[in-house]
């Protein structure tokens, strides 16, 4: 009986510890999206109604001065800004009595805005996604320090795909497929981008460069198929703390290193140059959450950073129901001089809402199996 009651403890402190990070990080990433979508339908003057973190029934909330009520609401998933005119918080069709409004009502209406504004109130939830994602990590970068650890490798996996392509103990790795390495987390992350293609890497040995050609092997670690050089670098991880302005030159670095890799791998997976079992979702998102803010402050922020730019390129898709289904609209209407039918943006909701939802449930379906299989 001890026994029992000592494994249930433990998977019940799992299990709050999970759900306390999930919350925080869900929680502080939808607002920054949603207050980006809030602060420039304000500045272009829209009447925002709504500020919601969560949907369905109001938790609880309170009005400020100028009539929006902030309020949290039951399901945690997301949230949502609704505008003044909208027909709901999807902000895909206007309301039925935007046709009779008045002056001063339109003046305050978002489907009244110019196109430009209201592609900019749009652009603002993803922008500020990225912008968070930068303040964060120029923060650590200024505070902590930035990782680094030299390219140099001591050690190579025997039968690895390093030790077939002649690489040696003591090289130290310049560039791999023409892109310059400068630490070792640089090969880490050329190397997964690679998904097993042959690559040409070239490594500083004794004084001169010397090319040669690898092809990483596929491995399954943890549940996750990802490539592998079979190296690891020389020496720990070092911290290298960066002054203000270069924190943030670094920070933006790091941000669009982050995107185009994570652009690229999806890419690959729509290609089938990589698994889809490599997608997660709301549960394993969950589970990293419970995981890092165990580890401390740095470790949380750094991944809310990577997450937010995540959620800031996902929300550019070109899929209506996202934000970047509500640009290719604002495209379709600056191209016909004319917003598009009602009929065409209500099918085009309806299809992107089905496309949104069945990649919800392959991605859950592949969270369960990769708790299953930990």
């Amino acid at each position: 009986m001890g026994s029992i009651a000592s494994l249930l403890h433990v998977g019940l402190s799992q299990f709050l510890w999970i759900a306390f990070g999930f919350l925080v990080v869900l929680t502080v990433l939808v607002f920054v999206h949603e207050l980006g979508h809030y602060l420039i339908a304000r500045y272009t003057g829209v009447r925002v109604v709504v500020f919601s973190i969560g949907f369905g029934p109001e938790l609880f909330g309170w009005n400020d001065r100028s009539g929006t009520r902030w309020k949290f609401s039951v399901l945690p998933l997301g949230g949502y800004v609704r505008m003044f005119g909208d027909s709901d918080p999807s902000s895909v069709l206007p309301a039925a009595e935007t046709a009779e409004m008045t002056e001063a009502e339109r003046a305050v209406s978002l489907f009244h805005k110019k196109l430009g504004q209201r592609a900019a109130i749009v652009v603002g939830g993803p922008l500020a996604n990225f912008l968070f994602a930068i303040v964060v990590m120029a923060v650590i970068f200024a505070t902590n320090g930035q990782p680094y650890t030299p390219a140099e490798i001591s050690q190579i996996l025997s039968g690895s795909a390093a030790e077939r392509a002649g690489l040696q103990v003591g090289d130290l790795i310049t560039a791999i497929d023409g892109n310059p390495v400068d630490r070792f987390e640089d090969v880490r992350r050329f190397v997964e981008l690679g998904a097993g293609a042959p690559m040409t890497i070239v490594v500083m040995r004794k004084g001169e460069l010397v090319t040669l050609s690898a092809t990483p092997s596929i491995e399954d670690t943890n549940g996750r198929h990802a490539a592998q050089l079979g190296v690891r670098g020389g020496g720990a991880i070092k911290y290298i703390r960066r002054s203000p302005a270069t924190a943030i030159f670094y920070a933006v670095g790091e941000t669009w290193n982050l995107s185009t890799g994570t652009l690229e791998a999806v890419w690959q997976i729509v290609t089938q140059k990589r698994s889809a079992d490599e997608l997660g979702g709301p549960l394993r998102i969950a589970q990293m959450s419970g995981e890092v803010v165990k580890v401390g402050v740095v470790p949380l922020l750094w991944f809310m950073a990577v997450l937010s730019i995540n959620l800031g390129l996902i929300n550019l898709f070109p899929v209506p129901v996202l934000d970047g289904g509500h640009l290719l609209f604002y495209a379709a209407e600056a191209i016909r001089g004319k917003p598009l039918g009602q009929k065409a943006q209500e099918y085009g909701f309806r299809i992107g809402l089905a496309l949104v939802l069945t990649l919800m449930a392959f991605v859950t379906w592949n969270d369960l199996l990769h708790v299953w299989r930990s």
